[in-house]
Parts: C-alpha cells; sequence; structure tokens
C-alpha cells in the first residue's frame, strides 16, 4: 500500500522531518558549493532547500505532499525558492535538462524498491548533460521488515541502479549525522552525469 503523504503531514506524523537541513549535507558544503539550478525531490518542509538556497543556488523543492510545502512556505517566507508540487516519478512539468544539481535526502529510501528504476530514469531527466547528483542513502534502517518506508540499500544496489549514464566523483560515510542515525548508516555519493 502506497504511504499517504498528505496524511502524514496534516496529521502531524512526520518522524523523518528532525527540524534541520540533513546533517550529511551541511557536512558536504562546508567544503563544496552547490551552484545554479537545484532540484530537492520529496523535500518536505524545505530544510534542505533554505540551506541551499542561502549558498547562493537557485533551489526547486519539489513534494507530492502540498501539505508539506505549504509549511514550507509559511516557515521560511525568507527563503528563495520555487516550490513545486508534484511526483518526481512524474517529471512532466520539470524542464528536460534543466537542473545542475539533484539532491537526494529521504526521497529515494521513500519509494518501493521496485520504483528505483524509475527514480533514476527521472533523475536522468532532470539533469543536464555534466549535472551533478549528490545523494545521502540509507544503507542500514533499524528493524526493517520489508514494509517500509523507509527502505535500506545496498552499495551493491546503489552500483547497479548508476552503472550506466554517470560517473562517480566520491563516495564516503558521512561523519555528521541525525542522533537517531549513527556514523556508518549512511553513505553520500557523488556522481555527474555522463
Amino acid at each position: 500500500m502506497l504511504k499517504d503523504w498528505e496524511h502524514a503531514y496534516v496529521a502531524g506524523n512526520t518522524p523523518w522531518d528532525k527540524g534541520s537541513a540533513s546533517p550529511p549535507l551541511l557536512e558536504y558544503l562546508e567544503r563544496q558549493r552547490m551552484d545554479g539550478r537545484v532540484l530537492v525531490p520529496g523535500c518536505g518542509t524545505g530544510h534542505d532547500v533554505a540551506i541551499l538556497a542561502q549558498g547562493g543556488a537557485e533551489v526547486t523543492g519539489m513534494d507530492i505532499a502540498p501539505r508539506a510545502l505549504e509549511m514550507a512556505r509559511k516557515n521560511l517566507p525568507q527563503v528563495k525558492a520555487r516550490w513545486m508540487e508534484g511526483d518526481f516519478l512524474d517529471l512532466e512539468q520539470v524542464e528536460a535538462g534543466y537542473y545542475d544539481w539533484v539532491v537526494e535526502h529521504t526521497c529515494l529510501c521513500a519509494l518501493k524498491p521496485a520504483e528505483r528504476e524509475a527514480y533514476v530514469d527521472s533523475l536522468c531527466q532532470a539533469l543536464k548533460p555534466g549535472g551533478h547528483y549528490w545523494a545521502v542513502f540509507f544503507c542500514v534502517v533499524n528493524d526493517y521488515d520489508g514494509s517500509g518506508p523507509p527502505h535500506p540499500i545496498t552499495a551493491p544496489e546503489i552500483d547497479g541502479l548508476f552503472a550506466e549514464g554517470f560517473d562517480l566523483l566520491d563516495s564516503y560515510i558521512p561523519q555528521a549525522t541525525y542522533p537517531c542515525r549513527p556514523v556508518g548508516r549512511e553513505q553520500v555519493r557523488v556522481y555527474r552525469k555522463s
């Protein structure tokens, strides 16, 4: 059964929203800027969007839940960003080859594993040639019984998804994490679209 993301936001049942930007993203931005047009699919209430916009990027936050975007606009009125309601797996409304970066944090893990190839197809559609994909992948999910979300992903599965059309630029275990995600449960990868 698909998760009703809108209902989760309306009910306030959003344990994935930690109230701040992703620590691995903040760690990365300390040493590397993200310039140009950036898409954050599954942006939720916009914490990652805000930190990227503050760094000077032209950011689009996309989410399937209208309530999440409403909360982002209300809580982050100073953030210069475009907020877009939509499904990342159906990018008809997004300009093909428009983005210099796509930033992944909690979108892929929220999808059923069977939808991962469609996710990569959408990623290829969204990125410019030579565009970059920054992602924090959940490799370990506590007490995972297959029902999810979140759904963990292994390094070999990541390798398979991005074997064609992408060049791996960096891969590491982030040292900055949310307290509920101890070091070693996430992996950051940076790819360039070929």
